[in-house]
């Protein structure tokens, strides 16, 4: 059909929603981006055209999940503009905040050049027994930009006005304990700021070796007592039986970054009222995005790294399928200009003749059938 500037339309295509040369249902493109995120565009391809009837090149691949991505990416967008309009099942409940460290990966820049960029997720989990999932914020933006969606993800999400906000971290840069206060500020509690004891024994493990031994223990009192000269004393001591300058220089290393978040090695359970008896402390939140982002000889476009973790983001937190679907769909005024073309296309239609098909009919000779001599006429 065509409208009344002659542009030609396909109402059907339009009305459910159909994109120009499209070749696979939003169903099956949103599916073919959760199977991309735990394995590579090639695998995902070989996968689809072995065990199911569609046939994907990688590179048609890399375009569905950049087109989901940016369904994903609308969505915490258009979160972010509104957070000040919460949702309306709003959890208000004590929440426990996870943090874990920021995530370098290998990114081809414009001039083919590699560089190193940079992961932030937080998860957020309501209540203290840590029975639940997280709701998850990832983000390769810059870090100003990722805190700013993380007070409005949380602002959206949780009612935070009565709620003791507790954190965990490994005080790597941009997760500074301001940072936290700034993004759940909408509580009238101070934001508690601990460091992660994930990375304290891993920092001990490498300042130390990973085997076991009697100064790795009583350092650990020394951190767990919050007693800075008993801590001082035995790391110089086991520093004092040292004579490679490289582990003496790991010592060194452990100390400074023990020294800089001293104030933040605590227990929150002895911070808090009242701590439920069953509460747990906090631990590390690791994950298979590094599994799916880092080594293995990998790099990725800037596009193509934001288009992962946005898919990542929206799996784990169950979005993803409903926000993309939904963006597929026509919006009310779309199909009211689909009505609206297919009434003009009706009224400019040319008006035809009842068409009857084909006359069949005969002409009468009026003539004698055979002559004289007995032959038919036909055959003279």
């Amino acid at each position: 059909m065509k409208d009344e500037k002659g542009n030609p339309h396909y109402p059907f295509d339009e009305w459910i929603g159909l994109r120009k040369s499209q070749r696979y249902s939003p169903l099956v493109e949103v599916k073919t981006a959760e199977l991309v995120s735990e394995s590579t565009y090639r695998a995902a391809s070989r996968t689809l055209k072995e065990w199911t009837p569609v046939t994907m090149s990688h590179g048609t691949v890399g375009d569905v999940i950049k087109r989901v991505r940016e369904a994903q990416a609308q969505a915490d967008k258009d979160m972010s503009l509104n957070w000040r309009k919460p949702h309306p099942f709003r959890r208000e409940k004590k929440l426990t905040i996870f943090m874990r460290k920021q995530m370098a990966f290998f990114s081809v820049q414009p001039k083919k050049r590699k560089a190193m960029r940079y992961a932030m997720r937080l998860c957020m989990k309501d209540g203290l027994k840590m029975a639940s999932g997280c709701h998850s914020k990832i983000s390769v933006s810059s870090a100003e930009d990722f805190w700013k969606e993380v007070q409005a993800d949380a602002a959206h999400h949780y009612s935070l006005e009565n709620t003791q906000v507790v954190t965990n971290s490994d005080g790597g840069q941009g997760y500074t304990a301001e940072k936290f206060q700034e993004a759940f500020s909408q509580s009238r509690y101070p934001v508690l700021n601990q460091l992660d004891s994930y990375h304290i024994a891993q920092g001990l493990n490498r300042a130390l070796g990973s085997k076991k031994s009697s100064y790795k223990d009583q350092i650990r009192k020394a951190l767990k007592q919050h007693d800075w000269d008993q801590f001082t004393l035995w790391l110089d001591t086991y520093e004092s039986t040292l004579e490679d300058k490289k582990q003496i220089e790991k010592i060194n290393e452990f100390r400074t970054y023990i020294n800089h978040n001293w104030d933040r090695i605590f227990d929150w359970r002895e911070k808090v009222e009242n701590p439920p008896e069953d509460a747990r402390g906090l631990g590390a939140m690791e994950s298979n995005i590094s599994f799916r982002m880092k080594r293995r000889g990998m790099h990725w476009s800037s596009e193509g790294s934001e288009a992962m973790v946005e898919v990542k983001q929206g799996m784990i937190n169950n979005t993803l399928r409903d926000v993309y679907l939904r963006s597929q769909e026509r919006s009310a005024r779309k199909q009211r200009e689909v009505k609206k073309i297919v009434r003009t296309a009706q009224f400019l239609r040319e008006v035809t003749g009842l068409s009857i098909g084909a006359k069949q009919g005969s002409i009468a000779l009026y003539t004698a059938h055979s002559s004289s001599n007995g032959e038919s006429i036909e055959n003279l």
